[in-house]
């Protein structure tokens, strides 16, 4: 079996879950220059599940959010204060 293949199976997870409107989810690459990859806007409610790959070396999130992970839950402040 492809160890790479390995790795990206089972990549860490987080779950995002937004507590107001319009909390973007952003994919941040690996390598010498990290990039914007992917984004993902969500409304009150809805839950994002992301997946740390050969490619997603982070996550950001900008909005109030819950953002579970294996160390714990931490809330992210709301962008309208």
């Amino acid at each position: 079996m492809n160890e790479n293949l390995y790795e990206y199976k089972n990549g860490d997870y987080i779950v995002v879950k937004a507590l107001e409107n319009g909390v973007n989810v952003i994919g941040l690459t690996r390598g010498k220059d990290t990039k914007l990859h992917h984004t993902e806007k969500l409304d009150s409610g809805e839950v994002l599940l992301a997946q740390f790959t050969e490619v997603t070396s982070a996550i950001k999130v900008r909005g109030k959010a819950e953002i579970y992970t294996k160390f714990g839950v931490v809330i992210s402040e709301s962008q309208n204060k």
